[in-house]
């Protein structure tokens, strides 16, 4: 028995408009969850979850190659960034004689995120992996 023809997707201009609004405010309210995080409840692991939501419902609206166009890296690119940042916050430590994932933290304060350290370091590598694995995953499972 052959397989029903595949029907085009309607846009949906509902799902459109929302998106449009939509996308922007959840990046940027995962970026706010990032940057609290190392100080309170949040960080990278929610913050990059929130970020993968926003991408997935562009991925709906606009189909997985839009998505994936709209994304400055490929999924892949960003855990491998990912991990390299998150590695990289840990070796900090060990430069300045530290052991290694000893926390640093900046003695000047910078505008709104405080004095900033290796804990953010951390937090925004597990954010990109975050980002980057669950992208991967969804963009997998929604082209098949």
């Amino acid at each position: 028995m052959n397989p029903p023809p595949a029907r085009s997707m309607m846009p949906s201009l509902i799902l459109n408009t929302a998106t449009r609004y939509l996308m922007p405010l959840l990046v940027t309210f995962s970026i706010f969850v990032l940057l609290r995080g190392h100080n309170l409840p949040g960080g990278g692991f929610i913050g990059g979850l929130i970020a993968a939501a926003a991408f997935v419902l562009y991925a709906i609206a606009h189909h997985v190659a839009a998505a994936r166009r709209a994304l400055p890296l490929d999924p892949l690119q960003l855990i491998a960034l990912g991990l390299l940042t998150a590695v990289s916050s840990g070796i900090l430590s060990i430069v300045a004689g530290e052991p290694f994932m000893t926390g640093l933290w900046s003695h000047d304060p910078w505008p709104v995120l405080g004095a900033p350290g290796t804990p953010l370091l951390f937090d925004i590598g597990v954010y990109l992996v975050v980002l980057g694995v669950a992208l991967t995953i969804v963009f997998a499972l929604a082209e098949e």
